[in-house]
């Protein structure tokens, strides 16, 4: 696990981390509720994770409460820089989630998000599997591996 300073959080003591994780710096995780990381995610700079939300009703925000809902993150899990999770937000496995994104509902396996708030841009298929392979390939006979 490799976490970039600075590093915030709330409490840290309710975020679990998965094998072969990696942060780059600024990440901020308000962990009032869990965050549960999966295998080989990497996150961006600057990725926010909130599990701490407000009534949106002002009589009773103003009483100061709030709630917390835990977030779900899955294996193979990419996140560009700046992207931010609200509570209760399960992300599935193999996504790729681009820089910006603010994530306010649940994501599925093998896709492809960005926006704000982020939607579906397309699913990740075999041809990028097959791409990605040959630019590996090609990349190891440049340098002569």
């Amino acid at each position: 696990m490799v976490l970039t300073a600075p590093v915030y959080f709330d409490h840290g003591d309710r975020v679990s981390f998965g094998n072969h994780f990696y942060a780059n710096t600024g990440l901020t995780i308000l962990d009032e509720n869990y965050v549960t990381f999966g295998d080989n995610v990497f996150l961006g700079p600057h990725v926010s994770i909130f599990t701490a939300g407000h009534p949106i009703d002002a009589d009773v925000r103003n009483l100061d409460l709030e709630y917390a809902k835990p977030v779900v993150i899955g294996n193979n899990v990419w996140m560009g820089g700046g992207v931010i999770i609200n509570p209760g937000v399960s992300i599935g496995d193999d996504v790729v989630i681009a820089s910006g994104s603010v994530v306010v509902k649940d994501v599925p396996s093998h896709v492809i998000i960005g926006g704000n708030p982020a939607h579906i841009i397309r699913e990740i298929t075999d041809s990028d599997r097959k791409l990605w392979q040959g630019q590996l390939n090609a990349y190891n006979e440049a340098i002569g591996s």
